[in-house]
């Protein structure tokens, strides 16, 4: 018999643990805006880099999603309300991009008209590049990634109360993973690749994709490890539930590895100069080194120690290769919008922590409150006793 996935205690710990959440989100975004009076450039790049990394945890909670609803695996009932808790942070975002936008001029060239006018590359990409342009995709973006998550959350409550809605669910998520993946490539190139304005990349929406995948699967990882040590999660998540997860992280680690591997083999075959400016100072600088970095701790490691079945199966071995990728996604991040702004080599600012530390102080504070609003387990998941089951025979 099914138990009833409630616990006031549990709710009671989201509420204690929003609060310091929000402080110390608040308190760091004051200290940021502060060193925005002086160093407005560094404040929006930091800023920037922040809001891809919490935006891809949201959107790729929201993939997972829907990738569970096409292939009904077990992992994706134990995990499903941590991840619909995470996409329904997307409102949160969407008000908080609106400090990327202010930042236009600090961030991206071609906004600027007097080096539009000395660039023909500039000149011929205006049409597509340009501040008012920029804005409406961005809304359109915001509309198309709200819209999805409105009905993959709606229905998913709609199951609870009525039963099985799983036709609806994996009818709205096949069209929405395609939609996903154009609308994040698209969106990927206006916020990241067109900060070096005359970088192309065939593949750049593809590795933000899988990016987004990786960030989402350890965060839920470590969410599930937390709250299995409590009422009620502690009734139904055990090893086999994180031997799961584990190979799944394992899977868009190695997905990731193949994405970068693939983008720089193409660049360096083809050799073209529209593809080269990225790899110039991220790779002839002492940005290399962040690069090893990169090829280091978010693929060799992770890789080998994933091999083992009894990290996969241990929480808190597990746990400890996702903080690692958690850390590497920021380093990521970094190597990817900050070398455009230095050229020279390798350097660091006091906000590249402080902006983005506070961006997630208030996106974990959004989504504790959140998780607190529905059973912790989908109460009218077809499968539900399976998943709880699972590997326990």
């Amino acid at each position: 018999m099914t138990p009833v996935w409630y616990s006031e205690d549990l709710n009671r710990d989201l509420r204690r643990w929003r609060a310091p959440a929000i402080g110390a989100g608040i308190f760091l975004l004051v200290i940021s805006a502060i060193g925005a009076i002086f160093n407005p450039s560094e404040f929006f790049r930091s800023y920037l880099m922040g809001y891809l990394f919490w935006l891809g945890l949201a959107l790729g909670s929201m993939a997972l999603v829907m990738v569970q609803y096409l292939t009904g695996g077990a992992w994706g009932v134990i995990t499903r309300r941590m991840l619909e808790s995470a996409m329904r942070t997307l409102p949160a975002l969407a008000l908080l991009f609106l400090p990327v936008i202010g930042g236009i001029p600090q961030l991206y060239g071609w906004s600027h008209a007097d080096i539009v006018s000395n660039d023909p590359v500039l000149q011929h990409r205006h049409l597509y590049m340009n501040p008012a342009m920029y804005i409406v995709r961005a809304a359109i973006y915001f509309a198309i990634w709200l819209l999805f998550a409105y009905f993959l959350n709606k229905w998913s409550r709609t199951e609870d109360r009525l039963g099985d809605q799983t036709r609806r669910l994996a009818a709205i998520s096949a069209p929405g993973l395609v939609v996903y993946v154009f609308t994040m490539t698209f969106a990927s190139i206006d916020w990241a690749e067109s900060l070096v304005a005359h970088w192309f990349s065939t593949i750049w929406g593809f590795i933000f994709v899988v990016g987004q995948g990786l960030s989402a699967m350890a965060f839920v990882i470590v969410v599930v490890a937390l709250l299995s040590k409590r009422q009620p999660l502690s009734e139904a998540v055990d090893v086999s539930h994180f031997h799961d997860l584990g190979k799944l992280l394992f899977m868009f680690v190695m997905l990731w590895g193949y994405m970068e591997f693939s983008q720089l083999l193409i660049v360096w075959a083809g050799d073209l100069t529209n593809e080269i400016p990225w790899y110039l100072p991220t790779f002839g600088t002492t940005w290399g080194w962040v690069g090893a970095a990169l090829i280091a701790f978010q693929f060799v490691v992770p890789f080998l120690l994933l091999l083992s079945r009894n990290i996969k199966r241990n929480p808190r071995a597990l746990c400890s290769v996702v903080g690692v990728i958690i850390v590497m996604r920021f380093v990521d991040l970094f190597w990817i919008v900050m070398p455009g702004f230095r050229m020279k080599g390798f350097a660091i600012n006091w906000m590249n922590f402080t902006v983005p530390l506070a961006l997630g102080g208030l996106w974990i504070a959004a989504f504790l409150w959140q998780l607190g609003k529905d059973p912790l387990l989908p109460l009218g998941a077809p499968n539900l006793e399976n998943a709880l089951h699972h590997g326990r025979d």
